[in-house]
């Protein structure tokens, strides 16, 4: 009894401070998995965190003050996808850490998660600095001792940190503040033009950014080495897409296959072949661009190990299509889904009891979208729920057009 008296009264303190809210007296009991977004507002940021049952079923439960600001691109900043980008909000599953950008303030918040439930979040210290402006995209090595942040706007760079949960520190690495060299502005301008998601390859070895290009000129992934000690090489190598390809955006890694999978919204999605690694300006081997009919504005991918194909979101549509890719990297449509919802962007697969379920952020309607993804070409919508309610019930204001992220950590 004194212990809940205890917990209700700190998380009342707390509340009292702004720094988290309670969305939810009802949250599943038995979680299988929590997921992640924030509101990204210009006054202020709130990172969101979502239990989620063994069976995929999701309930808002927590929102915490990220004490940074977020920030909505140019020029048209009532357009879903307010940071052009993918990866916005990363999760480190071996080490239970999350870091979150915070646009407006340039800056990135850092926090533990709690494994036996993982919507209990705690800050790292308070937010650091990016290193740059407009922070879109941030990446966890597989090991989770680092993280890379992607700036994009005037100060456009990239930047990496050392972090250790235990000791409660986030430090800088030398040698690897790196600028992309891109005529930007704060707020960045995009989409086109823009950068978009940043990666670490999956040996460690390399580190992956995309810029979309400015039709007819195409974007490109830059990718820089990473030494022994966390370095980066002084000049990324600038590889430009296969033929037909403009505006790279996601970077989804197919296990088996040595590619990366990479949205492109100019036409659908490019294939790069890393058997030769990147050591060409223009990607070789296998690569290819492949169209997606119908397509507006994909945007977005995840890969399901339960399925084995890809997933990817056209925002323009509302549409998910399950993309497989064959043995000479040659992708094919297996099936699409429409959803609901409206806006659909920023996604992730969390695998629960050997499932895959898929929760996708449909700003254009302020609802967390889930599929469950049964079987190849099986997928089907388990769920849509509401997401203005519970946080304009608990003070924390909601703009449809800056909700942004989407991050899994499973139990």
């Amino acid at each position: 009894m004194q212990l809940s008296l205890t917990l209700s009264l700190l998380l009342s303190a707390l509340t009292a401070h702004g720094t988290v809210v309670s969305l939810s007296s009802s949250s599943s009991s038995i979680m299988g998995a929590a997921a992640y977004f924030m509101t990204n507002d210009p006054s202020e940021n709130w990172l969101i965190s979502v239990a989620v049952s063994e069976t995929g079923q999701a309930v808002l439960d927590f929102a915490y003050n990220t004490h940074g600001v977020g920030a909505h691109g140019l020029p048209n900043v009532n357009a879903s996808d307010a940071l052009f980008s993918q990866s916005s909000i990363a999760v480190s599953q071996t080490a239970g850490l999350l870091a979150a950008v915070n646009a407006g303030s340039n800056t990135v918040s850092v926090y533990t998660i709690d494994k036996n439930k993982p919507t209990d979040l705690t800050a790292i210290g308070k937010p650091i600095g990016s290193g740059g402006e407009f922070p879109q995209s941030v990446a966890f090595n597989a090991a989770g001792t680092s993280f890379c942040v992607l700036n994009g706007g005037n100060v456009n760079s990239v930047n990496c940190f050392s972090v250790n949960a235990k000791s409660g520190t986030v430090m800088p690495i030398a040698n690897t503040l790196r600028s992309l060299g891109l005529k930007q502005t704060t707020p960045a301008t995009g989409p086109a033009g823009a950068a978009s998601q940043i990666m670490f390859s999956a040996d460690g070895t390399q580190l992956y950014v995309t810029v979309k290009g400015v039709p007819p000129t195409p974007g490109y992934l830059a990718v820089w080495d990473i030494a022994t000690d966390g370095s980066l090489s002084e000049s990324a190598t600038l590889v430009k897409p296969p033929t037909g390809g403009l505006l790279p955006f996601s970077m989804t890694p197919l296990p088996g296959k040595n590619a990366l999978l990479v949205t492109d919204p100019a036409l659908g999605l490019d294939i790069f072949d890393l058997t030769n690694g990147f050591n060409s300006t223009v990607a070789g081997g296998n690569s290819n661009a492949f169209a997606v009919p119908g397509q507006s504005a994909i945007c977005w991918s995840q890969y399901s190990t339960e399925t084995g194909h890809a997933y990817v979101v056209d925002a323009g549509t509302s549409t998910v299509s399950e993309i497989s890719v064959g043995a000479q990297l040659i992708p094919s449509i297996v099936n699409q889904y429409t959803l609901s919802a409206t806006g659909a962007i920023d996604s992730s697969i969390a695998t629960i009891k050997k499932k895959d379920y898929m929760y996708i952020l449909a700003s254009g309607s302020a609802k967390l979208e889930v599929l469950s993804l049964n079987a190849p070409g099986k997928a089907q919508a388990l769920q849509s729920v509401d997401l203005t309610a519970p946080l304009e019930k608990a003070n924390v204001d909601v703009t449809n057009a800056n909700l942004q992220g989407m991050a899994v950590y499973v139990i």
